[in-house]
């Protein structure tokens, strides 16, 4: 607290812990802060100013009551691997972490092997509970990973090459042979989406409810699974793909293809917004850090590459090759090819990764798909022989926020979600490369006054342009010199009539300040005896 005594100003000096406290809530209030604040100087509105204030102070206010929950009330911290002398954590294997934890963590370590029925891919819900896996000869299911219980298994009796939740896991996508069809939980068929043909992969944008797919001839189609409406159709013109992943920040769709380019996609325009060539080769993989800024790409070239999306700049390019890349809530790093998962992390926060953890899986698995399990230390695998589940430390976000997404939900809460995400969903147009333009205020363009030379070197040019019209000459007697004179002086006293408008506007103006300053005002005392003027 600041108090001003004449030129002396007190400042009240905090004991060092609460300034800690104060300077750690300080940095929390910048991470819930919703960017930038608009600049209201530019606003002549004085009404509007001040409305447009009083949400900014909500806002502050707001941020700040999130940093003292988080601080109080959301107290556990997230933990990596930490080693002693000449140790390294990429030496430290899956069965000594599985002796170290306790029971319910070492339940996410299996591994469910059906060489029959693969390979397999998986998908997780928002919250984390609920895993779909899809065998590639037609085996799909869902899982309850709290507890581990098989909710639902069916055979569709042929090729499933992809599979999605939609908005929470009472429904789910699966990309089949000729088309892409919708499902309960159940496993009730809901829906056969032929408009978007033979699928090749799928992804869900829930904050627009989007189903997005891109088919075998590059085919990029959205689909509003509320309305059931087409928002977009339109060729990539890049050839096939199988590479497709949604940028969760501003839910923007890239596409990898075969000339080493990645194309980023939104459904109301058919070209692409951003098209960048990232290997000289075939993409292989792409994945997007949680924040948006951040891409990972994996080239036939055996190299993995790290991409600023702010600048479209490469921070760091590691060596390998990746036939599937995923980041983790904390912004770890997974790529997998052949038998053997590598995990990367950036301790620094310098965007600098480095080896974290490493797995093999027995000799002769194919991986296919891994992916994160939000808010768990657990990766999850899809391979050739089945799937598998392993410990990362520090890979999953410790404090879910139970409005955005709960593990532990009842039904009653699940309904109440749902009604209300579809109340807040996000129009198409909504989709851009920086959606923090949303909301913002233009700026005011103020027009430049011209001054008097170059009004008049314009008003030259006119007349120029003017007299140099050439006349139709016309038949006899409608040809007379006193006519063509006649006629030209018309054109050219048409080229100057704007800028005489001009000029009279600009007199009036001038005649109107200089009445007004001329006014002198009266005392306040005799003000009321003044001659009112009337009213025009």
């Amino acid at each position: 607290m600041e108090k001003e005594l004449g030129n002396v100003v007190t400042e009240r000096i905090l004991p060092p812990t609460e300034q800690e406290v104060s300077n750690e809530i300080d940095v929390k209030v910048k991470k819930y802060m919703r960017g930038e604040g608009a600049n209201l100087e530019v606003l002549k509105d004085k009404k509007l100013k001040g409305q447009l204030s009083a949400i900014e102070d909500l806002y502050g206010k707001s941020a700040k009551a999130a940093a003292e929950v988080e601080k109080w009330l959301m107290p556990s911290e997230g933990g990596y691997l930490e080693t002693e002398g000449l140790e390294k954590t990429w030496r430290i294997k899956q069965e000594t972490i599985s002796h170290e934890v306790d029971i319910l963590s070492r339940r996410n370590q299996h591994d469910i092997i059906l060489p029959a029925l693969g390979p397999y891919s998986i998908d997780y819900t928002s919250n984390g509970r609920y895993m779909a896996i899809a065998g590639r000869k037609g085996h799909l299911a869902l899982v309850d990973m709290k507890d581990l219980n098989l909710i639902k298994e069916f055979q569709v009796k042929e090729t499933v090459r992809d599979v999605v939740f939609l908005h929470n896991e009472l429904f789910f996508a699966a990309a089949q042979k000729k088309y892409p069809y919708i499902y309960n939980r159940e496993g009730t068929e809901l829906h056969c989406l032929k408009e978007h043909g033979s699928v090749r992969r799928l992804q869900f944008l829930k904050n627009h409810f989007l189903l997005v797919s891109i088919n075998k001839f590059g085919q990029l189609h959205y689909q509003d699974v509320t309305t059931g409406s087409m928002v977009g159709s339109f060729r990539t013109g890049l050839g096939r793909t199988d590479v497709m992943q949604v940028n969760p920040f501003n839910g923007v769709i890239a596409t990898g293809h075969s000339g080493g380019s990645v194309a980023m996609w939104k459904p109301t325009s058919s070209a692409p917004l951003v098209k960048m060539l990232c290997h000289p080769g075939p993409v292989s993989a792409l994945a997007f850090h949680p924040n948006g800024h951040l891409m990972a790409t994996s080239g036939a070239e055996r190299k993995i590459k790290l991409w600023d999306l702010r600048k479209f700049e490469v921070l760091q390019t590691l060596p390998g090759h990746a036939k599937t890349l995923d980041f983790s809530q904390k912004g770890l790093l997974a790529y997998g090819t052949g038998s053997f998962v590598q995990i990367l992390g950036d301790f620094s926060g310098a965007q600098n990764y480095n080896r974290y953890m490493a797995h093999s899986m027995a000799k002769g698995y194919q991986i296919g798909k891994i992916l994160f399990r939000p808010y768990e230390d657990v990766l999850g695998i899809g391979h050739s022989m089945g799937w598998s589940s392993i410990l990362i430390p520090g890979s999953g976000e410790p404090n879910f926020d139970t409005w955005v997404a709960n593990p532990f939900e009842t039904s009653k809460q699940r309904r109440e979600k749902e009604v209300r995400s579809l109340l807040d969903k996000l129009p198409p147009e909504t989709i851009s490369l920086n959606p923090t333009k949303i909301g913002t205020l233009m700026a005011v363009k103020k027009k430049e006054k011209k001054t008097k030379k170059e009004r008049d070197a314009e008003e030259e040019a006119a007349v120029d342009a003017a007299k140099g019209i050439t006349m139709k000459k016309k038949t006899k007697g409608r040809n007379k010199p006193t006519k063509r004179e006649k006629k030209k002086h018309e054109i050219i006293e048409k080229a100057k009539r704007p800028f005489l408008h001009e000029q009279i506007k600009e007199e009036e103006l001038s005649r109107k300040k200089s009445r007004l300053s001329e006014e002198v005002e009266l005392p306040k005392s005799l003000q009321r005896f003044a001659r009112k003027k009337t009213a025009t």
